[in-house]
């Protein structure tokens, strides 16, 4: 459930509610032509361009990091308070954090971003600032994501040290790209359990290959071999 930001066209009866509106309400109220949404501002199209050139530029293998949680440790046990997510002293967490609100960071781009746009740009497209280089942005950048999104199978064949990072990458791009990545995963497990049983066969050849090795005839603590001794 994200939360937006709404401008009323008449006097509406107040709604005690946590912050803002949630994304169903304030649809419901431009569709009856009593608010208007504010966009958030991260799409505008300044924020928009300056992430496609994060994308391309700055970190061309990596993603816009996503907006900063309201806390942050430093890994001591000691948390400090981060200005976004403070409404009254109450510190906020998902969904209620100001991500598709006009409280927003840009150009930090939220979880839910592309389905977020779509919506907007699809029942609130008046309220956009310049929605057709909105769009058009819009498909440049999830072009960019998407080619960076396709090159991980490549990177998980090549083998990857620890754990990928995949921060900042939206709930749509992964829908999207779960097939192809998850086949690709268990391609790379099945190699490596191949490569495990070949290992630990090569160790059993070997064990035995040693202690046929070591098997002779018997020499006694005096250097002495046993049948000599028997004679």
């Amino acid at each position: 459930m994200e939360l937006v930001t709404v401008v009323p066209r008449q006097k509406l009866e107040s709604i005690s509610l946590l912050s803002n509106l949630p994304l169903w309400l304030a649809l419901l109220l431009k569709k009856q032509r009593r608010a208007n949404i504010v966009p958030p501002p991260w799409l505008h199209p300044d924020s928009l361009r300056e992430t496609i050139h994060h994308e391309t530029k700055v970190d061309p293998t990596g993603w816009m990091p996503p907006p900063a949680p309201p806390t942050r440790s430093d890994g001591r046990g000691n948390v400090r308070r981060v200005d976004a997510g403070e409404v009254a002293g109450a510190t906020l967490s998902p969904p209620f954090l100001p991500s598709c609100t006009a409280d927003a960071p840009a150009p930090s781009l939220p979880y839910h971003w592309l389905e977020m746009a779509e919506t907007l740009l699809a029942h609130a497209s008046d309220d956009i600032a310049a929605s057709g280089e909105v769009r058009s942005l819009l498909r440049d950048l999830h072009e960019v994501r998407s080619v960076k999104m396709r090159a991980i199978p490549a990177q998980l064949e090549a083998g990857v040290d620890g754990v990928m990072s995949l921060r900042g990458v939206g709930a749509m791009e992964l829908a999207e790209s779960r097939g192809l990545v998850t086949g690709v995963l268990e391609g790379v497990r099945r190699i490596g359990a191949s490569a495990e049983v070949a290992r630990r066969e090569e160790e059993e050849e070997e064990e035995e290959e040693g202690g046929e090795g070591g098997r002779g005839r018997d020499i006694s603590d005096d250097g002495y071999d046993d049948d000599d001794m028997r004679l």
